[in-house]
């Protein structure tokens, strides 16, 4: 229903503004009727009809529109705060000149309440994703220089807002550097050596958005840049570093040709992050039982899902890589987030020309890891969600037995042999393992008839 809503408003749009101002003049009147209506649908549809025809045609003969959308960013409804949003946003795009000063100042009195500035921040998001959009199509269209320091003023003094806001803030610095790739990759680098961690995150936080399919002139400039942003892997701050894992991975993912030359700078700090580090890990008194926080997962988590970008980006950069196969190890003693891409990893080098041998010198070691994920058991009283997490870890670990167990030359490896016979081969486990294989075959027959 909700995407139904945006469609139908991006149809009313298109009908309405092509049969003239009268047409317009008309419409927006019923929409902001419709705005007063007790029921929240009907609401949220205008404020989305409002913003896609203010897209399109200027609205500021129509006064009464901006303070009626700005009215509906306060709504105990969240869908009508965000339609609200983006209505403001779409808006703005109608007439920079006359709607983007006030948006501005809006957002820069908005500090301090992070919620408001959220919906204000993805407002500008909005007008930043439709100039882009229109300059893609016309050269002449999009930000005057003047707009473009102001908007670029705001964004950066919005860097140390919370981190809600933050990110919608790194969203719009990237998208701005795909209009304005010199004068913002400049500013960004300044903010490389900030005091403030948040200002670190937010622009090494921008990269992500910088980067696209395509060709773009951005390219160039970044290149010459980008390992000062990646580096941000070694920060003192666990955020800085997650955000410069992620970076890393959007650029492997769309453009790795841009980061191929630093990865032996990278990488390094990259397996750094996979590692379990003690200090991150803290336990919560809670009176009658004691609660282990482990502050490094999430980030654990993100540098094993980059590590599997690069191995399906630039595999023979892996492949023989010791440092990779014992990150990989230690991904699979792990907590189950951690495991479930290392095994797909192992699944995937295991199955490549240049990985398979690699895999096989170091087979032993990988018995112990996989056999405990095996043979954990759960607690008495887990719960159905804790019990399909397990049954699904259980049938990715088995994925991965069944790559190692295909290597030719893994039947000499005494640990290994053994490991099936009295684990993956005993039991319940042994039909699991048999559903495995079958899951596997079928996708291979699938895939040949293809």
């Amino acid at each position: 229903a909700r995407q139904g809503q945006h469609s139908v408003a991006q149809c009313c749009a298109v009908l309405v503004v092509p049969a003239g101002q009268a047409q317009v003049d008309a419409t927006v009147k019923q929409l902001l009727q419709m705005l007063k209506s007790a029921d929240q649908a009907s609401q949220r549809l205008a404020l989305l009809c409002l913003g896609e025809i203010g897209r399109r045609t200027d609205l500021s003969s129509a006064p009464s529109v901006e303070p009626a959308v700005n009215s509906s960013l306060n709504s105990d409804n969240e869908d009508i705060r965000a339609a609200a949003s983006l209505a403001l946003g779409g808006v703005a795009c109608g007439n920079l000149a006359r709607f983007l000063p006030a948006l501005l100042r809006s957002i820069e009195g908005a500090g301090g309440q992070s919620k408001q500035q959220y919906l204000l921040l993805q407002a500008l998001n909005e007008v930043v994703a439709t100039v882009g959009a229109r300059k893609a199509a016309d050269t002449r269209a999009g930000f005057t220089d003047a707009q473009v320091q102001q908007v670029l003023d705001l964004l950066v003094s919005c860097s140390r807002a919370e981190e809600e806001c933050r990110n919608v803030v790194a969203e719009c610095l990237g998208r701005l550097a795909l209009l304005h790739p010199a004068e913002v990759l400049a500013r960004l680098r300044t903010g490389l050596s900030s005091d403030s961690e948040h200002t670190r995150c937010v622009v090494v936080g921008a990269v992500k958005y910088m980067v696209v399919d395509k060709p773009h002139p951005v390219d160039d400039l970044l290149k010459d840049c980008l390992l000062d942003f990646l580096m941000l892997m070694k920060d003192p701050d666990r955020h800085v570093r997650k955000a410069a894992v992620v970076a890393l991975s959007a650029v492997v993912h769309h453009k790795p040709g841009l980061v191929a030359a630093g990865l032996e700078q990278l990488l390094p700090q990259l397996y750094d992050q996979t590692v379990i580090k003690p200090e991150m890990i803290r336990t919560v008194d809670l009176g009658p039982f004691k609660h282990r926080i482990d502050d490094g997962l999430e980030l654990r988590k993100a540098a094993f899902e980059c590590l599997d970008i690069l191995l399906t980006a630039l595999p023979h950069v892996l492949q023989q890589q010791p440092d990779f196969l014992v990150a990989l190890e230690s991904g699979l003693k792990d907590h189950q987030d951690v495991k479930a891409p290392a095994h797909l990893m192992l699944v995937k080098l295991a199955a490549s020309p240049g990985g398979g041998p690699a895999v096989l010198s170091q087979l032993d070691k990988l018995v112990e890891p996989l056999e405990k994920t095996l043979t954990a058991k759960l607690k008495s009283d887990a719960v159905k969600q804790e019990v399909d997490r397990h049954e699904e870890l259980l049938r990715s670990c088995l994925r991965a037995v069944d790559a190692l167990n295909r290597l030719p030359g893994s039947e000499a490896s005494a640990p290994f042999a053994g490991f099936l016979k009295r684990t993956v081969m005993a039991g319940p486990l042994r039909d699991k393992f048999l559903a495995a294989q079958a899951e596997r075959q079928e996708a291979e027959g699938e895939a040949m008839e293809l």
